[in-house]
């Protein structure tokens, strides 16, 4: 991956004068025809408002509606940082961390983290080749029974494509009626799928390859048929959730996921996360 560091991010983006112009830029490109007037034209930034405006009608626009810094009163600056450092971090970035960067109230530190987290969105397209499939249980040290069905967690379903990409989804359960159309919609009909001998993939393998690994017996490798890669994504998951965040509402949990298996598939990227980031936030939501 290309580096992008603080040094480069600050000459890039010196003031919220700069970040307004990016934003603008990504939202609308080289726009050269006014959608009031429809004459070629130059757009002009307004003095004191974060808008663009025609220089023949006045028609404006602006960049920052409905993304996530709309009526946000944060220096764009700040925005922009807040995006780094998630861009950047391996494991994640708390609201308490962002409120100590930024300088902001907590408040507004937790808020700006909700809103960076929903630019972790990955592409639809199904898994192939070879997939591994498995699921976890999160929710911290409890008495009782370990592992799956573990009482007072939250489930979390997967499936990870050998050197490629995730999709992990938080679940109520792990009956035939959930696992099944996880599968159809995240993996594509005909890929070797590598699953445990859990009784509900057994029930939901057809159109798929299925083979599985008796985990109960002390087996966790046979050839190439093992689930050690998704093992690999829930242990980073767990560890990061415990450090940085310490606990995770079920209620936001799906955001977390996201989040990390957003930086797990782009793993790869040939730039900095913060450029695909950037350029989601600024779209309309």
């Amino acid at each position: 991956m290309e580096r992008f560091t603080i040094k480069d991010f600050n000459a890039q983006y010196p003031d919220d004068d700069a970040c307004l112009a990016a934003i603008f830029t990504n939202r609308y490109g080289a726009l050269r025809r006014c959608p009031g007037c429809e004459k070629r034209t130059t757009f002009y930034r307004v003095k004191e408002r974060k808008c663009y405006a025609c220089q023949y009608c006045g028609y404006q626009l602006h960049p920052l509606a409905d993304t996530i810094f709309h009526k946000s009163d944060t220096p764009l600056k700040s925005w922009f940082y807040a995006i780094y450092l998630f861009a950047n971090s391996k494991n994640g970035v708390s609201a308490k961390e962002l409120e100590r960067q930024l300088g902001v109230t907590y408040k507004t530190a937790w808020r700006m983290a909700k809103q960076i987290r929903l630019l972790f969105k990955l592409s639809a397209h199904k898994l192939s080749k070879t997939v591994e499939m498995d699921d976890t249980y999160i929710g911290g040290i409890r008495p009782g029974k370990r592992g799956r069905g573990a009482a007072g967690k939250t489930i979390v379903l997967g499936a990870v494509q050998r050197e490629g990409r995730i999709a992990a989804s938080v679940v109520h359960n792990l009956s035939a009626e959930t696992v099944r159309p996880f599968i159809e919609q995240h993996v594509k009909p005909g890929t070797a799928l590598m699953t445990d001998e859990f009784t509900t993939y057994r029930k939901t393998r057809k159109g798929y390859g299925h083979r599985t690994i008796n985990h109960s017996s002390g087996t966790y490798v046979r050839g190439t048929v093992h689930t050690n890669t998704i093992e690999g994504f829930w242990s980073q998951l767990k560890r990061s959730l415990s450090g940085t965040y310490h606990a995770v509402s079920p209620k936001y949990l799906q955001q977390y996921v996201n989040e990390f298996a957003y930086r797990y598939s782009k793993r790869d990227w040939p730039t900095s996360l913060f450029f695909p980031m950037l350029a989601t936030a600024g779209r309309p939501a």
